[in-house]
């Protein structure tokens, strides 16, 4: 019997989609040369990494999401409120729907011809326009306490993540000796321990991922994505190629310095100061070595040259050493950040805000206009003085001054 011609419309789709599945798979891309998928066959002994297993990834995130929520709300919250931390009350804006309609379709940042023309159809000043948006954009701004829940929660993660590292890795040879990393590659039994930590791993990216439109926004917003990015296809591609053994040591170098990160945040949001300088100066220290001496000697040499000790190049070989690149940008991006905050810290003797983005663009437009106003009352205040000044030297003097008697005659008060 004839196929239908629904099956015939299948059928080059499938070939399609078998064409790609067979030339993204091919061996040359991920095993060194000389190494064929059939000498990575398993036994009942012996597990290798299999890209299925990734999938898993996507649940477990979202079981994330669900702790991490309930966490937030159980622990985190209560605990910002036991701790001091307290929400600004920020004044709200009044309503207005030909304002509302622009904010919510057009743009939350209006430029000067916009606000001009919203003026006029609104008949206000332009300066109550410019107000009306400030406002607005502080009504969505993340409160001190979503800060502070959103620092808890990560300090947790990075804080069991860090030490289960440490229990996979401590008994392991490549810790110590990073030429074991390839001893015997790509043929290296996967370890459940292993399996675990990459899984526990690879969903709180996931989990990033999925709050990232949720979570506080800083101004390495896009650097963000790109780290997460870069994350979930260095853990992906790694585990797909069974480096393993180079991606357990990337990710326990990374919860080192975080683990120190979000506790500075904390104690930043409860202003105890002395504190939060104290830990990000720790934190600034672990990280620049961390992530600029240590990162550099223990992946990127030994992957780019204690490799070739084992194989040649080959696709593989060339993609895992680009994205643990853009990951060293990334860490030299942020280093540049930290550097800067820290000598602020030691010329002043204080630390700055958050150059990331706690201090938001409606923020810097708020005290732009307070120091207008003082400015102006400043000037205001002083030509009332020299006002008064001109007039007492040229022999008179203001009228409140002065007190008029029944007779014609004043009296000086």
């Amino acid at each position: 019997m004839p196929p239908s011609t629904s099956c015939n419309r299948l059928i080059p789709t499938d070939r399609m989609a078998r064409s790609l599945y067979e030339w993204l798979w091919q061996h040359e891309f991920w095993l060194p040369p000389g190494i064929t998928w059939e000498d990575m066959q398993e036994s009942e002994d012996t597990h290798y990494p299999q890209p299925r297993d990734l999938l898993l990834s996507i649940p477990f995130a979202l079981i994330l999401v669900v702790i991490r929520y309930a966490f937030e709300r159980a622990v985190a919250l209560p605990l910002s409120t036991k701790l001091g931390v307290r929400d600004k009350q920020r004044p709200k804006a009044q309503p207005n729907p030909v304002l509302e309609t622009f904010y919510s379709t057009r743009r939350k940042n209006p430029g000067e011809r916009e606000l001009l023309s919203l003026a006029k159809q609104c008949d206000l000043p332009v300066r109550k326009v410019e107000k009306w948006f400030r406002r607005r954009r502080n009504m969505e701004r993340p409160s001190l306490s979503k800060k502070f829940s959103e620092a808890c929660w990560r300090f947790t993660f990075y804080i069991i993540s860090f030490f289960t590292g440490l229990a996979v890795l401590y008994d392991k040879p490549w810790l110590w000796d990073h030429r074991e990393c390839w001893t015997g590659y790509p043929q290296q039994p996967l370890q459940p321990s292993l399996f675990w930590y990459y899984m526990l791993e690879l969903s709180f990216y996931w989990s990033l991922v999925f709050t990232l439109p949720f979570d506080v926004k800083r101004k390495d917003f896009k650097e963000q994505i790109v780290h997460h990015a870069a994350t979930i296809f260095l853990i992906s591609f790694s585990y797909c190629a069974n480096y393993i053994r180079i991606g357990t040591l990337v990710m326990v170098i990374h919860d080192a310095s975080d683990c120190f990160l979000e506790p500075t945040k904390i104690f930043n949001y409860m202003k105890w100061k002395k504190t939060c300088d104290s830990l990000f100066m720790i934190f600034s220290a672990v990280f620049l070595i961390s992530r600029l001496v240590i990162y550099p000697y223990t992946v990127l040499y030994n992957t780019y040259y204690y490799s070739m000790e084992i194989f040649q190049p080959f696709f593989g070989y060339y993609f895992v050493n680009v994205l643990l690149i853009i990951l060293q940008l990334l860490h030299v991006f942020w280093s540049c950040l930290i550097i800067h905050m820290v000598y602020k810290f030691i010329l002043q003797g204080t630390m700055e805000k958050d150059m990331r983005s706690d201090t938001e663009e409606s923020d810097k437009d708020e005290e732009r206009d307070k120091i207008r106003e003082k400015e102006k009352n400043g000037i205001t205040y002083f030509s009332n003085v020299t006002s008064n000044g001109y007039i007492q030297r040229n022999g008179s003097e203001p009228l409140n001054n002065r007190a008029h008697l029944a007779n014609g005659h004043t009296k000086e008060r």
